[in-house]
């Protein structure tokens, strides 16, 4: 009769996502290949938001005419650049944080964050990102279409085209996160 209600207990199925534990030897030395792209993918995320912030920080510096008085001309004069500047911060500060989650959790075999919490939290916050960095590209355009019928600075309007450029590169590196995020909930719900 114990042998019988035992074969009746279904084991439960580990995610491919989850670090594998092998029943001889502990954790396993080598995570599983789709874990380490998603790390890449979060490190590719966090590079270039930084690098799209960056270029519209240096608008802020003062610069001198050449009758030396200074130049005002900055991104926050700009509400839809301001709002592109917040974009990538935040997109850059979530990105960080999921990679200092995944080397957390390949170097210490432990999560910050139950894996549970942490699948919905990745799927929510990643589409919330790559709605946002979209949102935030589309607007930036229409920045650039206004200044060309403007007398804005050559130099202002390069740092505004990089800076659109490393936010769609941005999205385009986080929309297979937000994929794989996706996946790795879907296979948790239908286990």
């Amino acid at each position: 009769m114990a042998a019988h209600q035992h074969a009746l207990v279904l084991p439960i199925t580990p995610s491919p996502f989850s670090l594998v534990a092998n029943s001889g030897t502990g954790w396993s030395s080598r995570p599983p290949s789709i874990y380490v792209s998603t790390l890449f993918l979060r490190a590719l995320a966090l590079v270039f938001s930084f690098a799209s912030a960056l270029s519209l920080a240096t608008l802020s510096r003062a610069r001198k005419t050449s009758e030396g008085q200074p130049s005002t001309s900055t991104f926050t004069e700009y509400p839809k650049l301001l709002y592109s500047f917040i974009v990538d911060v935040l997109v850059f500060l979530y990105s960080a944080y999921q990679l200092l989650k995944g080397v957390c959790d390949m170097a210490h075999r432990g999560f910050l964050v139950s894996d549970k919490a942490s699948d919905y939290i990745s799927f929510v916050v990643d589409q919330l990102a790559s709605y946002i960095l979209v949102s935030s590209s589309s607007v930036t355009i229409v920045v650039i279409q206004q200044m060309k019928e403007t007398s804005a600075s050559q130099s202002m309007k390069a740092a505004i085209i990089i800076s659109l450029c490393m936010s769609m590169a941005a999205f385009l590196v986080i929309l297979p996160s937000s994929l794989f995020s996706g996946y790795k909930l879907c296979k948790r719900i239908v286990w």
